[in-house]
Order: C-alpha cells, then sequence, then structure tokens
C-alpha cells in the first residue's frame, strides 16, 4: 500500500509510537434494549429497558448516542442532540421497534447514512436526515403491530415526514489535528419551501462509573466522581482521574446546559432522585421549558452547548466545535485547514487503496462500505460474573438469573472495541459475522482485522471448553465454523498486500483452534459418525424444524450444513497446517491428522450404507438433512435450500511438488489412501490430478458438482439477477410439506422477501433472500474448482442456456451480480432501493447507500437490518476484486487470490 499520511499513522499505531486510535465511533447508536442491561427475572431484554426509559435512565454497560464518538475506554462521550420544536422528545438517539414490535422483528427507524471514514478516524462524516415534522413514534408503534407477517414494514418513508422535502440534513463530520485533538463540523441545510426553527445540542458526558460501589479502578470502574464546569462562556472544562483534563470549545455564543448523568427514578419508579439534576434535564429544559432543570452552578457530568435559530429555505449553516488537551489562544484559527488537510488525506487514503478500474460510482459504493465498517466499531463492556451477581450498591438480581441466560459463560470479561454487524440493531458481536467482517476490513487496517480475529480465541473469550462465543443473547449457540477460513484468508491477503506474511498470528490462532476443533467434535459429533447434528448453525428459518429445539418426531437430525461447516473447516485448518508447515515440518503431521479428518467426513455424507440413506439424494442431485426417527426409520427432508449447497463450499488444493516439499505429510497422506481406499470413494477422485498435476479435496466428484452447479445456476431455482438465494424458487409453486404423526404440518416456502415463519425469532428470514456470506464462500469455492480445472470445467449459465462459462466466470458473474445490487443500473437506478421512487432519483438521497442485511431474491431490494455493513461490506472486497468487470473478461488461468501468497 502506498505511504500516504493515513498509511503512516496506522504504522505509528502499530508501532505504538502514537495513539491516533485512542478517539473514535466507539460509541453504539442503541444500548437500551440489550442483554447487559437487562436485570429481570425473564430475560425480557426489549421490555425491561424500552426506549421509553433511556432518555432518563443510566446505563450500567455502555452509552449511546446519535452520530456519536468517544475514547477507547468510554469515560468521556460526544454525540449530537437536535429538536425541531415539533416532536415530543428530543432527538438524542435513534429510535426503532423492539423484537415484539415488529412485524418482522427488530428494526430501527430512521434515516441515516455512515459516508466516510479512516481507519484511524483521522477523519469520518455521517449524515442524518431529520423531518420539519413531528416524528411519527405512535404511527411507527402502531402501524407495525397491525401489519402481520405478509406485510412489509412501515418505514420512516412511509409515513410522509418527507414529504415536500420538509426535512434537515445534519452532517457531522470529525477531523482529528492531532490523536487526542478532535475537531467537529455539524452542517444544517433546510431542504424545505419554508424557513423552519431549529435547536442544536451537542453533547458530552461521562459514562457513569461510580454508582455501582466499587473501588477506584476495579473493573473498569472508576469510584471518583469525574466533573465537567464552565471554563469560559463558550466552553466546558473536562476533569477525569484517568483521561485528564480536556476542554470542549465552542464557536458562537451558545449557551451552556451542565446536568448529571443520574438516572430520574421520579420519572421512571415514582422514587425521590438523589439529586435534582438528572440525565434528562436537557430534553426538560429544551422541550418542556423547565429553565430549572439544569444545575445553575454550571457543573455535573453532562454538558450540553445549545445553539437555536431558524434556517430559511435552502440555506446551510456550520457549527463548529473542538474537543482537545490543552487551551490554545485561538482554538478555531486552523480548523478549516486542518479539516481539509484531513480530508485530502482520506482521500489520498482510498485512491491508493481502490484499483485504477474501478468506475466512479464503484469507488463511491466501495468507500460507503468501508465507512459503514469503520463507523461499526464500537465498545463492548459485559462482565458476565458481574452481571450475575449483580453490583455492590445496586439491588441483587433475581435468583432466576443463575439459570438462565450466559449462566455458563462465567469466564466472559469483555472491554475491548469490536466490530459489530450493525450500530443499532446487533449493537454486539456475532462471532460468524465478524469473521466476514475482517475479510474487507483487512484491506483498509490489516492490524485491527487480525487482532480482532485473535481477540476471540483469547481466554476472556473462548470457553475453557473451547467453543467460541456466539452472541450476548446466548453465548452457547452455535455459529458455523469460519474463524479458521477469515484467519487463514486475513493472512493471505495481508501478506499479498505488505509482502510479510505475518506467521506469529497464523500460529498463535492455529493453537487456539485446534482446541475449538476438538470441542466441535466431542460436542457436535456425539456418536462419532463424522456426520455433525450442528443445531442452530447460522442457517436459522430455512429448515423445517428449529434445529435448536427437541424435534417434535423425536430422534435427531444428520444435518447437510452441519457436516459440510466441518468438512470446510478441517480443509481451513489443513491449509493454514500446511502453510505453517513451510517453516515448521512439525505442523506436516497436523496437517496429515485434517486430511484423513476430512476424508472421513466426505465419506460418511456421501456413503449410503452409514446411514441407510446418505445425505446425498442421487434423484435430484441435491443433498438434504436426514432425518433419524427413534425407530431407526432415516427420511431425508426434501428442501431445496442453501443447506443442500453447503457441500459446495468444502474445496481445496494440493499441489503437485507437496511430495517433495512436504515428504512426512505426503507419507502420511499415501498411506491412509492406499490403506483405506474405501474412505476416498465417492468424492472427487483424489487420483485424477488437475492442472499442473494438482490434486482435488472435494466433496463432490465431477459428475456430482456438475449436477448440484445445474441447481445453483437455474434461475427457475436458486440463481436470481441478484445473487444465490437461500432456498429454492423451486419452493415457490411446490412447497415442502412434512407431516408428522400424519397430522401436524412442517412447511417450507420460497419467500423472496421477509418471512412469515417465527421460526428462530421475528426477524430471521433465510427463506429465499440473497444473503451476502454465503454467496461470498460460494464465489470463492468456484474459484478454488476452477483452480483445479484451469478452465476446462464448463457449465451452462444459467442453466438450460447455450452460454457455456469456466468456473472462474460463474464466480466472476455470481460476484458482478452481487456489486450490482449497489451500482447504478442502466436507467440510474440501484436495485438495493427497490420501489422507493425518492431513493432512486432524488439527488439528495440517490448516492447514500444502505447496506442491508440481506436483499430480496427476485429484485434485490434491501431488507432485514438496514445498517448491516457488517458481512454485506464484503461487497468492497468483491469490487477490489473485480470491479464488476464483465465475467467472460475475468477469467485468469493463474492461482486464485486466495490461494496467492
Amino acid at each position: 500500500m502506498k505511504r500516504t499520511a493515513e498509511f503512516e499513522r496506522l504504522h505509528a499505531y502499530r508501532q505504538h509510537t502514537s495513539n491516533w486510535k485512542h478517539w473514535g465511533p466507539y460509541l453504539s447508536e442503541r444500548a437500551w434494549g440489550t442483554v447487559r442491561e437487562d436485570y429481570s427475572a425473564t430475560g425480557s431484554a426489549w421490555s425491561y429497558f424500552p426506549h421509553e426509559h433511556a432518555r432518563s435512565r443510566v446505563y450500567r454497560w455502555n452509552e449511546d448516542g446519535l452520530a456519536g464518538i468517544c475514547d477507547r475506554n468510554q469515560y468521556l462521550c460526544f454525540s449530537v442532540a437536535l429538536w425541531n420544536h415539533q416532536d415530543s422528545i428530543l432527538k438524542e438517539r435513534l429510535f426503532g421497534l423492539t423484537g415484539e414490535q415488529g412485524n418482522h422483528g427488530e428494526d430501527v427507524k430512521e434515516m441515516y447514512y455512515y459516508l466516510d471514514s479512516t481507519p484511524t478516524h483521522s477523519y469520518m462524516r455521517m449524515l442524518y436526515k431529520y423531518p420539519h415534522a413531528a416524528y411519527p413514534y405512535d404511527d411507527l408503534i402502531h402501524e407495525n403491530a397491525r401489519r402481520g407477517k405478509h406485510e412489509f414494514e412501515y418505514e420512516l418513508l412511509d409515513a410522509g415526514v418527507f414529504n415536500d422535502n420538509r426535512y434537515f440534513d445534519v452532517h457531522i463530520e470529525y477531523a482529528k489535528a492531532a490523536q487526542d485533538d478532535m475537531l467537529i463540523k455539524l452542517t444544517l441545510t433546510n431542504h424545505g419551501p419554508d424557513t423552519a426553527p431549529y435547536t442544536l445540542l451537542p453533547q458530552l458526558w461521562f459514562r457513569n462509573t461510580w454508582s455501582w460501589g466499587y473501588k477506584n479502578g476495579a473493573m473498569q470502574d472508576i469510584s471518583t466522581k469525574p466533573h465537567l464546569q464552565q471554563h469560559t462562556n463558550s466552553s466546558v472544562l473536562v476533569s477525569h482521574e484517568v483521561l485528564g483534563e480536556y476542554v470542549l470549545f465552542a464557536e458562537g455564543e451558545p449557551v451552556l446546559l451542565f446536568t448529571e448523568n443520574e438516572t430520574n427514578t421520579e420519572r421512571l419508579f415514582g422514587v425521590p432522585n438523589v439529586t435534582p439534576f438528572v440525565k434528562d434535564a436537557f430534553h426538560q429544559f429544551v422541550v418542556n421549558g423547565e429553565v430549572g432543570a439544569v444545575n445553575p452552578e454550571r457543573v455535573g457530568t453532562k454538558a450540553g452547548v445549545l445553539f437555536q435559530g431558524e434556517l430559511a429555505a435552502g440555506a446551510s449553516r456550520e457549527f463548529r466545535l473542538r474537543l482537545m488537551q490543552g487551551v490554545p489562544d485561538a482554538p478555531f484559527a486552523e480548523f478549516d485547514a486542518v479539516f481539509a488537510q484531513r480530508k485530502a488525506e482520506a482521500d489520498a487514503f482510498y485512491e491508493a487503496l481502490q484499483p485504477a478500474h474501478l468506475s466512479d460510482d464503484e469507488r463511491l459504493v466501495q468507500r460507503q462500505a468501508f465507512a459503514g465498517m469503520l463507523w461499526s466499531k464500537q465498545l463492548y463492556y459485559y462482565d458476565v460474573p458481574q452481571w450475575l451477581k449483580g453490583d455492590p450498591a445496586q439491588p441483587p438480581p433475581p435468583d432466576e438469573r443463575w439459570q438462565g441466560r450466559n449462566k455458563d459463560w462465567t469466564h466472559i470479561a469483555n472491554f475491548d472495541i469490536i466490530s459489530m454487524p450493525d450500530a443499532w440493531e446487533y449493537p454486539w458481536y456475532a462471532s460468524w459475522d465478524l469473521a466476514f467482517h475482517c475479510i474487507p476490513l483487512v484491506l483498509v487496517d490489516p492490524d485491527f482485522a487480525k487482532r480482532q480475529l485473535a481477540l476471540f480465541t483469547r481466554e476472556w473469550y473462548m470457553h475453557p471448553n473451547g467453543q467460541l462465543p456466539a452472541y450476548e443473547w446466548a453465548f452457547s449457540d452455535v455459529n458455523p465454523p469460519v474463524h479458521a477460513w477469515a484467519c487463514m484468508r486475513v493472512y493471505q491477503i495481508d501478506a499479498k498486500q505488505t509482502g510479510v506474511p505475518d506467521r506469529d498470528f497464523l500460529e498463535s490462532v492455529f493453537h487456539k483452534l485446534l482446541i475449538n476443533f476438538t470441542w466441535w467434535v466431542n460436542r457436535k459429533d456425539a456418536k462419532g459418525r463424522n456426520i455433525f447434528e450442528g443445531g442452530f448453525l447460522g442457517l436459522d428459518n430455512i429448515s423445517v424444524f428449529d434445529r435448536s429445539a427437541p424435534l417434535p418426531t423425536g430422534g435427531f437430525l444428520s444435518q447437510s450444513d452441519g457436516t459440510a461447516w466441518m468438512g470446510f473447516y478441517c480443509l481451513s485448518m489443513l491449509t493454514i497446517a500446511l502453510e505453517l508447515a513451510k517453516e515448521n515440518a512439525v505442523y506436516e503431521d497436523v496437517a496429515a491428522k485434517f486430511f484423513e479428518h476430512f476424508l472421513r467426513i466426505a465419506h460418511a455424507m456421501n456413503d449410503i450404507g452409514q446411514l441407510g440413506h446418505g445425505l446425498w439424494d442421487d434423484e435430484d442431485g441435491l443433498f438434504y438433512d436426514a432425518l433419524n426417527l427413534p425407530d431407526g426409520q432415516v427420511i431425508p427432508l426434501k428442501v431445496r435450500s442453501l443447506v443442500g449447497l453447503m457441500p459446495l463450499i468444502a474445496v481445496s488444493t494440493l499441489e503437485a511438488d507437496i511430495y517433495e516439499r512436504m515428504p512426512r505429510f505426503a507419507r502420511r497422506m499415501e498411506w491412509f489412501l492406499h490403506h483405506r481406499p474405501e474412505v476416498a470413494g465417492d468424492i472427487a477422485d483424489l487420483h485424477e490430478h488437475g492442472c499442473e498435476k494438482r490434486m482435488l479435496l472435494s466433496f463432490l466428484s465431477r459428475e456430482k458438482l456438475e449436477r448440484l452447479l445445474a441447481h445453483v445456476l437455474d434461475e427457475d431455482g436458486f440463481l436470481s439477477e441478484h445473487g444465490v438465494r437461500s432456498v429454492s424458487k423451486f419452493h415457490e409453486a411446490h412447497p415442502y410439506v412434512f407431516h408428522v404423526n400424519g397430522d401436524e404440518a412442517f412447511s417450507v416456502a420460497y419467500e423472496p422477501a421477509e418471512s412469515r415463519s417465527g421460526l428462530f425469532g421475528g426477524n430471521s428470514n433465510w427463506r429465499g433472500p440473497v444473503w451476502f456470506p454465503i454467496n461470498y464462500l460460494l464465489i470463492e469455492a468456484l474459484q478454488r474448482y476452477d483452480y483445479f480445472y484451469d478452465g476446462e470445467f464448463k457449465v451452462a449459465f444459467p442453466t438450460g442456456s447455450d452460454t457455456k462459462l469456466t468456473l472462474w466466470e460463474v464466480a466472476a458473474e455470481l460476484s458482478r451480480r452481487l456489486t450490482g445490487l449497489f451500482l447504478r443500473d442502466e436507467d440510474g437506478k440501484r436495485p438495493v432501493f427497490g420501489a422507493q421512487t425518492r431513493l432512486q432519483t432524488d439527488p439528495a438521497w440517490r448516492d447514500y447507500l444502505l447496506f442491508y442485511e440481506y436483499f430480496h431474491g427476485d429484485n434485490g431490494a434491501g431488507l432485514g437490518a438496514s445498517h448491516q455493513t457488517g458481512w454485506t461490506g464484503l461487497v468492497a472486497k468483491l469490487l477490489q476484486q473485480s470491479g464488476g468487470q464483465p465475467a467472460l473478461k475475468t477469467h485468469r488461468h493463474k492461482q486464485p487470490e486466495q490461494e496467492d501468497v
């Protein structure tokens, strides 16, 4: 990577000579309704701490705010509050529906966009669109409650509050003059036809670390109460025993407000307040006109800088602040010059990163994808023993907690900056999501990506038994084992960019992954058949039954995807072991172990004799889950879904020179093939050499690969114009129905948008839409197959057509379809926006992108969590790789990137 100014800052941070990441967007968009804040007996997180409480009630574990930033330890927080002189409450945080309120689960109901960020957050930009009209809180709640699962969600745009362009654009920008010197620029633009009043209230406050009863410094809590006080008529002095002293300067003549970050117990619980100045004082002052709500002494733990006025139609106004250590004579003298410099440095960083062949639109999409990922870095604080026991100065939690959620994860002590799937809807980590996040993140910040993956193998994350934590709602849920794959890919991409393979990183995570692999084998293959029951495995709502619950039939499921994931895990570990064996021959023995284990899994999956019915269905040319009944009967569950396609991803190649480079591994491999020939039967022929005499490791013989790909590439089946669907369109006309005891019916149908099934949660949907993570794995798998066949293997694309493509070309075409979700088509429209005319045509909206959780299986419209730039951020990597070029021009007869170190 070119040595730009931002590159140098990253290098200095890596060398511990500067701390440019000390401040960042680590403040969550939502802290209410989380498991951490739930101290109920029933585990009802959404109702225990609802949005209605958030403005008045102190958070225990972390803070939230609109477009905010904080220091690495979240001692001091800054965010923006707004009031349009119509709303019933001060707009301090994003609103959305809870899991119980939404007709498809929880859902943020705001229009906001992450537009730019460098990896060190030396420059950041975000946009919030704020209506002039009263925010329709009740309308959104009641209309979504009225709608059933068969209807679309009722969104903020549907409520009409943006009609006639009666709204403000609020641009929030940050630029660092130094690592502890934040320049803040807020730009308000009135898009409406009339003059509109505004209230802008930047806020500065301390996370409450003093109310829980711990001694000074214990468990991230500081018992000495910090304070804010008026410094001059337009500045606030910050004093904190760990953070030190800062000053917040504001330009102009604002009104300074002060209160305490303490709960308004009188409002919420009818209990007298311990202080007359409480968390929601600014709401009381601004919206209710209660002058006595704020502290006349101008001190506290929460401060606000109040700007009020009117903005003419089409006019803009800029507000400037600076948060820094020290007191310069003229804090705004170099403000504009520094802002311009940091913006130019951000442009230079991305210009050096983005391939020359990208179009302007592709550059815009990729840069906003990176911005969403970087803005979604959050401080995650959760100490399970403390959470279970309660705090010394607080009432003890109910005894039911000791038998409830996360009771078996008492080693968890998380206090780290982590890449979140979505800063509002998923303001907590999900381990398999995070693995995908690191693929695009390594392009911009290799050290952060590697640290994220290593972090989850540390003893304060990984369970002593070897399991990786899933997410705070249920750490024990089983996510797909993609961690090893992500570690190897991050290692490879980093090495390709820098020219220096980080073997220390790879070797350290490999040893911890060995423990995790053993947990998988012992826990999920309890019968020792090399067929895995798996359970949840991420693909919720795709099965006939809830795979995390006891089956209504009794017995157990042999899972096609669970078994495929384990084969994939074996090959990822084999690849890592062989890489490490290049410098240490000891790893050849470990590689041989994973080679053998993969063949046994592949054999079990294809062997009809072992189960009485194999997971491969020769009549349909697909893999299926198998229901094993208590009486010994085995029934295939013939759902045409990603479950049956997952065996495609378990593929790797061995180079012909493996015999010379790694003789110990080669001897063990040959011994196994010679003495256990039956295990290698009915899968890829290990004696059939491909390009340059490579060996193919795959569940699929050539014939099975061809038959399975015919389903994948069938436009009346899995293939849509926007990627591979999660359920085949075949089930639109032919739903799969399974009867239990001849009576109760369980069914799966193709549903291109939101699921009408409540299986595994209200917003879980793998019944038709396109999902980025699995599509990405399929693309990489096709590249690996092509690496073996070297263009000699061609398939009809789409199935039934006369066009024949190599597997590399198929992969490129799938990549084009996925990136095309966000790019303007020949009509100037972006499929992701669906039928939203305003988003498709209005210059003030059409270039601001949302990276949704999943996409409509027929038209590509974005669905689910609107800001899940986590794994959908993979679009940045796909653009980096291909730039959306036509598939027929991208076939390369060389090693694909994922093998290129």
